[in-house]
């Protein structure tokens, strides 16, 4: 997959683009259904398949007080767009500018002349252009008048409840990871720096590696998990302190991500990756450290028991 990131880097496209437009936050199983189509769609015209997306969100900028946390910063999309088939993404730098683009003129101006758009595939839910005026009905007039084929993809729903990027949200930030895992057809992940912290956990708990998430990342509720975490290319069983540690008194207020290792020494690393496959509990404060390391110890053992029935069952994440 090509990746872009201006308009004039555009290959050459002699039989046209087949494209969809969004932000694709967390690449959930909705939009994979409809980038599958895209990139079906694309083989059968002999065009190129596409996603059009933006950098940063676009409710940084239009909206930065109220913005959403993020299922995937820029990295984890690009991450997660690789393996669906796309020819391209266009990874646009979002300005205030493009917000005040009337409807028609992104589609007939921006998708079509620019773009090279002979197809566009869209949820039923979407909406463009200057205050988000643009829909699917719009999208069905110029279809006819320009000249390109739109298909409009229905909702995907899990249990009753419709697949969405702020549903996930809703989800994870209750901790209800396996409803979350469902939609988005994967683990939540959070990657990021190894970063020191203030050493309590080797002095008086548990080693742990500190992750520093990307900026806006959505954080899963506060607790303890099962995860694996990948270091340096190796998955490694691990519990996993969401939370502002309130056993200790001076703690910071701000949540910390860390990881206590269960069975390895982790090679030496920069970076790593955090997958949340089950949550044990909620965080909570203990009379002493000693109470707390106790508990940790308990964590892991319920952890090591969850990895067991997951790897009988051939779905333990590597």
């Amino acid at each position: 997959m090509l990746v872009l990131h201006h308009l004039d880097a555009l290959p050459p496209a002699p039989a046209g683009i087949v494209w969809s437009v969004g932000n694709f936050d967390g690449v959930h199983c909705a939009h994979q259904r409809i980038l599958g189509a895209v990139v079906a769609d694309a083989r059968r015209r002999g065009a190129l398949a596409a996603a059009l997306s933006f950098d940063p969100h676009p409710a940084y900028i239009l909206q930065p007080d109220t913005a959403p946390p993020l299922l995937a910063d820029a990295a984890d999309k690009i991450h997660l767009l690789e393996p669906l088939g796309l020819d391209l993404l266009l990874l646009l730098p979002f300005a205030r500018d493009l917000s005040l683009m009337p409807p028609r003129e992104f589609v007939a101006g921006l998708l079509q002349r620019r773009l090279h758009m002979v197809a566009l595939h869209e949820g039923a839910d979407f909406r463009f252009g200057h205050r988000h005026a643009g829909n699917v009905e719009s999208l069905r007039q110029w279809a006819s008048e320009f000249g390109f084929a739109l298909h409009v993809h229905e909702p995907v729903a899990f249990r009753g409840q419709i697949v969405s990027s702020s549903r996930i949200r809703r989800l994870l930030a209750a901790g209800r990871l396996g409803p979350a895992r469902r939609m988005l057809g994967r683990s939540y992940r959070l990657h990021g720096a190894i970063v020191s912290g203030r050493g309590i956990g080797r002095r008086e708990t548990v080693p742990t590696l500190n992750l520093q998430p990307p900026p806006n990342r959505l954080l899963p509720a506060l607790g303890v998990y099962a995860t694996r975490c990948l270091i340096a290319g190796r998955a490694f069983n691990a519990v996993t302190n969401v939370g502002v540690r309130p056993t200790f008194p001076d703690a910071p207020a701000t949540p910390v991500v860390e990881s206590h290792l269960l069975d390895a020494v982790p090679p030496p690393a920069e970076n790593m990756e955090v997958r949340f496959l089950l949550r044990l509990r909620p965080e909570r404060a203990f009379p002493s450290a000693a109470e707390l390391k106790r508990q940790i110890h308990a964590d892991a053992a319920r952890a090591r028991r969850a990895f067991a029935r997951l790897a009988a069952r051939s779905l333990l994440e590597v």
